[in-house]
């Protein structure tokens, strides 16, 4: 079944509108798992508590970014492709919704499924920012014989950034990279003794998630032998991901009928190239990402969510505890993680300074810094459902909660920005 665009969600709705009392309670399976056999909602698919708004179509005179040749002797190197100025604008593609079949890597065999269980259908297309087929990254997935050895860090004390969601979208990545000094035009470490954490969501709605992973492994490793270091945390769409890869169709607890990893996966905008490309390596690396740490004052996390604290009352306890999870590999339990994880806007409306003040008193910190939930949807502002308009031109992260709270999700996925900072911020 072709995968159909959302259709605006009625106020009210959860996720709809970023306004009212903030969504804590909010599971994303209670929108659209179906209940008592009946088919799925046709007119949208939400993801993670928010409606998706397709990406700006490219502009007439639009031309894609070309790969970048390699210089001449005596000449310097080109840097086209990695312009800071260049807003490489792509259309997302759209979600997919739940489909009947049989699950072709259905774990459990059909007799044995609930009756009111429903497959999905795995074989769907990938569709690049032109609408043709993607052509992916050459990064490491395609190279297995380049080894990434654990390289001991140094005494890393260089400046620090974080980056936001990043969602597949590789080419705004690397200019974003590119245009802090972090990475070079031949796209390695360029940085010295600089710190740099992603917020996690790697994957997902954009075109080359497993290039965004490979590169991400690559700058670690660099960065560590120059001094400094590369790091990441576990978002909302690792836990997904490694879910659909591990459990598949399986059914899951929900509170509002069937679900399964494979279900949310492609609601949330699962690229099938993506699970084609997936590795051990991928899948090892995600696992053993933190939920969370502090650095220079700032404590961060994915997710904007006092759902950490159901893990521990102390940084490594939560991470232990997350780990622990992962390794025990309870489909339920990983589900009702990645639920949690999956909660957003906590630190909005009246009782945001109180929620992140709550943070921050156990874990440490004097301020919190955040993805997951898009600046857009914070302040209350998005594009237009059918993707005309230019939307909330985002260049900046968002700071709120009383100066407590920093939110990095830019919308790169909505024509928005991939953001890359650095800490802490300068008024």
């Amino acid at each position: 079944m072709a995968a159909q665009p959302p259709a605006p969600v009625p106020p009210g709705t959860p996720g709809a509108a970023p306004n009212g009392p903030a969504q804590e309670a909010y599971a994303p399976q209670d929108a659209y798992a179906p209940q008592d056999g009946s088919a799925p909602p046709e007119q949208y698919a939400p993801h993670d508590g928010y409606v998706p708004h397709p990406r700006q179509a490219p502009q007439d005179g639009y031309v894609p970014p070309q790969p970048v040749p390699a210089p001449q002797d005596g000449q310097a190197a080109p840097q086209e492709r990695l312009d800071p100025e260049v807003r490489v604008r792509t259309r997302a593609r759209p979600y997919a919704r739940l489909t009947y079949g049989t699950g072709a890597q259905a774990p459990t065999p059909p007799d044995q499924l609930p009756a009111d269980y429903t497959p999905t259908e795995r074989d769907l297309p990938v569709v690049g920012p032109d609408g043709t087929p993607v052509t992916y990254t050459d990064t490491l997935v395609d190279h297995p014989a380049l080894h990434l050895q654990q390289v001991g860090e140094g005494e890393a004390g260089g400046p620090l950034y974080v980056v936001g969601d990043v969602h597949g979208y590789y080419d705004e990545l690397r200019a974003a990279l590119f245009a802090e000094g972090l990475i070079d035009t031949e796209g390695h470490w360029a940085a010295g003794n600089a710190r740099l954490w992603f917020l996690g969501d790697f994957t997902d709605r954009g075109p080359d998630g497993i290039g965004v992973i490979d590169l991400v492994m690559q700058l670690s490793a660099e960065a560590a032998a120059a001094g400094g270091y590369c790091k990441a945390l576990m978002g909302n769409h690792e836990l997904l991901l490694l879910g659909a890869k591990r459990f598949g169709d399986t059914p899951v607890l929900s509170g509002a009928g069937t679900a399964s990893f494979q279900a949310a996966w492609l609601l949330n905008g699962g690229q099938k190239t993506d699970m084609d490309r997936l590795q051990d390596h991928h899948l090892q690396w995600m696992a053993r990402l933190d939920a969370m740490t502090q650095e220079d004052g700032h404590l961060l996390v994915h997710s904007d969510t006092t759902a950490y604290l159901d893990y521990g009352d102390s940084i490594e306890a939560v991470n232990d505890a997350v780990h622990d999870v992962l390794t025990r590999s309870d489909a339920n339990e990983v589900w009702d993680l990645f639920r949690k994880l999956t909660k957003r806007f906590a630190f909005r409306d009246e009782s945001g300074p109180q929620a992140v003040l709550e943070l921050i008193g156990t874990y440490g910190g004097e301020r919190i810094v955040h993805g997951h939930s898009p600046i857009p949807y914070l302040l209350g502002e998005v594009g237009t459902e059918d993707g005309e308009g230019e939307g909330v031109a985002v260049e900046e992260p968002h700071v709120y909660a009383d100066g407590l709270a920093v939110a990095m999700d830019g919308g790169v996925t909505m024509a928005g920005k991939l953001l890359v900072v650095q800490l802490p911020l300068t008024a």
